[in-house]
């Protein structure tokens, strides 16, 4: 049977209960018991839908007739009937509402109940609507309890009782709406009717033929998915709702939720925000202007279509005085046309944490099990700072500059916008209590409302012939400055543009300055996590939400590059080895991967440093620190297992516990990060190495309400990965912090106390990382770009995540100390660690115990301890007589060296 004839006489079936038995509505029909009941149902129905015809005087022979005449013609226009065939229609039509016995049927109702069944699995209870009035506005609460957001932008609204809305206001929504809304039950079958005839007869905008009733529960109870499972679910959920509250309860529920535009839910709000007074004041042609917007207040917005809203406006009034309404008959909309409005205020109720939002409205969906929370009465507690959020943000966006800047790469492509305009016409109105160009800024409202740059508008560019200020870039600032702006773009800027500038702070002599900030190409992404709970302090997507919803945090999948590479060295020290096991920086060739299916994995694999050369040998930690691709590859060698295959598919096992991924790409680069994963999977990871192997699960919602009930509260979720090792896991930790102290992070090395954190950076510099922690938060950083369009475009060969995520990394991790939890130094191992682990002196680039040697100042290094011994496997994988002796006044084939007491190791000689 035809899917699409299945869903259409399933949803027939619903609306034939709703209609001809609604107090005896069935959910779940058996498919085999219960044919005979659902071809009774669907017959009565069809009765009752033909004398609903007789009524409208419409002939349905007669359609059908037509409908024969030119089948493309009826189903073209309405999407939902694509790919129906009309003689199909025709032969249910006979079979249901003739009676007929009809050959060859079309019709398997047991496919038919099958699907009606599973659209009608767990309904939503109509009965929390009941006293929501009470219940306000709710919203997004932040960690500290306080208001952060509404919800989405779209559950702003001030309720107001049915009894505080003038009645002209009340009828002139149901005239609009629902004109028979005192009379059905829910649905509307002559209103459906009458909808789809119009559909038939003309192109446009279609027609839903939808009650007020079921517009409440698709907006606050099942959604608006284009779906006939969801069109079958309000259905019968409206039908139920007739029966919970009165016609007066769901017509005071409508007029506080439905959208009517410019951000405003409610009819009390909208009359605020279009006309400047309260709901209670306004005219009948105000209130039927705001009526005829629940039809689309996008596409009727009599701020971008007012002839279409106007237009509306004439069906509404004429609908008015159909009813015989008072006030309506004086009313002409082609005449007077739209009433007076006040100016539209675009301003951004807040400027930042709109990824987060996003976020926290798909983690509802999936994981607290509530479908929308654009419902009146909700209130969610989040885990958001929002003074983290906005320095997530202003970082990250800072960051993507700079690099743009620091690399040749900014591209001028237009103004945030141009107030020439509005600079004339305030001119013109005479007004001078601040100049035209200032009172325009302040007005203006640029579309990048989660930039946390300044904006300022152009006064001069250099080029005018009465520029008597050196031909330079000048810019006026909202509080009436005028300063010279500094600004690598020369072509493209013009007079009165409005661009966004940022002010560095005055230092001895040299006063503060501006210089120009350009919305970058580059993107990123940025993610702060409480280590102890897993909450998401802040979560920047990507450089601004306006320009892009993908939420490059969570969303999307890029190669981590050599941040993956501390799994591999899990799994050596969970093997046993020791951080100053001697490894062979040398180059390696790996044999084939068999069986994996694929032709590239089949060849040898032989890797190579990112600068193309080896270094010798070096110890376990300076091969991390250094970032080292032949140590890491020589690893999986004889270092976690003598089968290199085996030691694959260990680091594998170790990232699937992590729960970075679900499964991995049998192959050697897998180990180099050649596999694409998550931010917030990576962030959550590294936290898990702050809390030696405690694995926080992120999230952002602690609890939802609806109506002061509780619906849903955060149980926190911990992991302990690699079995609890809590030794390898500090051993890690502290190789982690010597990345930042003298290896790849070495840029910020004077927050090496307090910080440990590994680089990346993918092939070709694609991909560019940064993960970091600190005792209390993970932070993660990502900068590439997104490549959707066709071009493939990198950060450039000299790129890396030192050079690019680091410095983005170092200003967020600064906030965090600022606002959220103080700086101190990483934690030494806890009880259950220091049991097993034993701290000793070692030469740091050799790897040899000094105590045993000579007495000399060394490196702090953490063994573990295995039987009350520390066990030792300098030489487990490089045999002594490979190394050489350290008296012989040079150690090692190049990968360090001993000379003198001193050591040496990439970066210079050291004591």
């Amino acid at each position: 049977m035809d899917m699409i004839l299945i869903k259409i006489l399933a949803a027939f079936l619903a609306l034939s209960q709703v209609t001809t038995r609604p107090d005896a509505i069935k959910t779940e029909f058996d498919p085999a018991r219960d044919v005979a009941e659902v071809t009774q149902v669907l017959r009565n129905g069809c009765g009752h839908f033909r004398k609903a015809l007789d009524v409208e005087s419409i002939d349905i022979d007669d359609l059908i007739k037509t409908a024969m005449d030119d089948p493309n013609a009826f189903t073209a226009e309405i999407k939902s009937l694509h790919g129906l065939k009309i003689e199909s229609m025709v032969q249910i039509y006979r079979q249901f509402c003739k009676n007929e016995n009809v050959k060859d049927s079309p019709v398997d109702l047991g496919e038919v109940i099958r699907f009606y069944d599973q659209a009608m699995t767990d309904l939503p209870d109509q009965a929390r609507l009941k006293g929501m009035r009470s219940a306000g506005a709710g919203g997004v609460l932040d960690a500290k309890g306080e208001r952060f957001a509404d919800l989405s932008e779209n559950n702003r609204r001030v309720w107001v009782p049915l009894s505080g809305i003038p009645v002209h206001l009340q009828k002139a929504f149901i005239a609009a709406e629902d004109k028979r809304f005192y009379e059905h039950k829910g649905v509307d079958e002559r209103g459906l009717i009458r909808a789809m005839i119009a559909n038939l007869a003309r192109s446009g905008r279609p027609q839903g033929g939808s009650t007020i009733t079921q517009q409440v529960v698709k907006n606050l109870l099942v959604g608006n998915d284009v779906t006939y499972e969801r069109k079958m679910r309000e259905v019968v959920v409206a039908s139920r709702l007739e029966r919970t509250l009165t016609k007066a309860e769901i017509l005071e529920t409508y007029l506080n939720t439905i959208y009517l535009g410019r951000g405003a839910y409610g009819i009390e709000l909208a009359a605020k925000t279009y006309f400047g007074k309260p709901a209670a004041s306004l005219s009948l042609a105000e209130g039927a202007m705001l009526a005829g917007l629940t039809k689309g207040p996008g596409y009727y917005s009599p701020d971008k279509h007012p002839d279409r809203a106007r237009d509306r406006l004439a069906y509404v009034v004429a609908r008015l005085q159909e009813d015989g309404e008072p006030g309506a008959t004086a009313l002409d909309p082609a005449k007077s046309g739209l009433p007076q409005m006040v100016a539209y205020d675009r301003a951004a109720s807040r400027d930042s944490g709109y990824y987060f939002i996003d976020h926290v409205t798909r983690e509802a969906r999936s994981v607290a099990g509530v479908p929308s929370l654009a419902l009146a009465g909700t209130t969610v507690r989040t885990t958001i700072r929002p003074d983290l959020q906005q320095a997530a943000e202003a970082a990250l966006q800072e960051g993507l500059a700079q690099y743009e800047m620091r690399n040749g790469r900014v591209e001028w492509r237009r103004a945030e916008a141009n107030l020439g305009e509005a600079i004339r016409r305030i001119e013109a109105t005479g007004n001078k209590s601040k100049p035209a160009w200032q009172q325009a800024l302040i007005a203006a409202h640029p579309p990048l409302y989660d930039v946390h740059w300044t904006t300022a508008v152009v006064l001069g560019t250099g080029a005018e012939r009465n520029d008597r200020n050196g031909g330079g870039l000048r810019v006026g600032l909202a509080d009436g400055r005028v300063l010279p702006v500094s600004s690598a773009v020369r072509r493209g800027i013009r007079l009165h543009d409005v661009v966004f500038v940022k002010e560095t702070e005055a230092r001895g002599k040299q006063a503060a300055r501006l210089e120009l900030r350009v919305r970058p190409v580059v993107q990123g992404a940025a993610i702060i996590l409480d280590n102890k709970t897993g909450g998401i302090l802040a979560m920047a997507g990507g450089f601004s939400y306006p320009l892009s919803q993908l939420n490059r945090a969570t969303q999307s999948q890029r190669q981590p590059g050599s941040s993956l590479k501390p799994f591999t060295y899990l799994a050596a020290l969970r093997r046993g080895l020791q951080p100053n096991t001697l490894v062979r920086d040398q180059e390696v060739t790996l044999p084939p991967i068999n069986g994996s299916g694929f032709a590239r994995h089949r060849d040898y694999w032989s890797p190579k440093n990112a600068d193309g050369y080896g270094g010798g040998i070096t110890t376990l930690r300076r091969g991390l620190e250094n970032s080292k691709n032949l140590v890491t590859a020589n690893l999986l060698d004889g270092g976690i297992d003598n089968d290199p295959t085996q030691s694959l598919a260990r680091v594998c096992e170790l990232t699937i516990d992590a729960m970075v991924y679900k499964d991995c790409v049998a192959y050697y680069p897998f180990v180099l990060g050649a596999q694409p994963a998550r931010l917030i999977d990576m962030a959550a990871f590294y936290a898990a190495v702050a809390n030696e192997g405690r694995r926080p699960a992120p999230y952002g919602i602690e609890s939802i309400e609806q109506n002061g009930r509780p619906v849903y509260a955060h149980k926190p979720e911990f992991k302990w990965l690699g079995s609890g090792d809590r030794p390898a896991f500090y051993q890690l930790k502290t190789m982690l912090q010597g990345v930042v102290a003298r290896g790849t992070g070495r840029a910020i090395s004077q927050l090496s106390p307090y910080v440990g954190g590994k680089t990346g950076t993918s092939d070709d510099a694609n991909d560019t990382w940064f993960v970091g922690f600190t005792n209390d938060v993970t932070v993660g950083v990502w900068v590439g770009y997104d490549n959707a369009d066709g071009r493939r475009r990198t950060l450039g060969g000299s790129q890396t995540g030192a050079k690019v995520a680091v410095p983005i990394f170092s200003e967020i991790i600064q906030a965090t100390w600022a606002k959220y939890a103080r700086q101190a130094p990483l934690n030494p191992p806890s009880p259950e660690a220091k049991k097993e682990l034993l701290a000793l002196q070692i030469d740091l680039a050799s790897g040899t115990r000094l105590g045993e040697r000579r007495q000399q100042k060394g490196f702090t290094e953490y063994f573990r301890v295995r039987d009350g011994q520390v066990e030792d496997t300098q030489y487990a994988i490089v045999s002594q007589g490979e190394v050489g002796s350290p008296d012989e006044g040079y150690y090692g084939g190049g990968g360090y060296a001993y000379r003198d007491g001193r050591s040496y190791f990439p970066g210079g000689w050291t004591e």
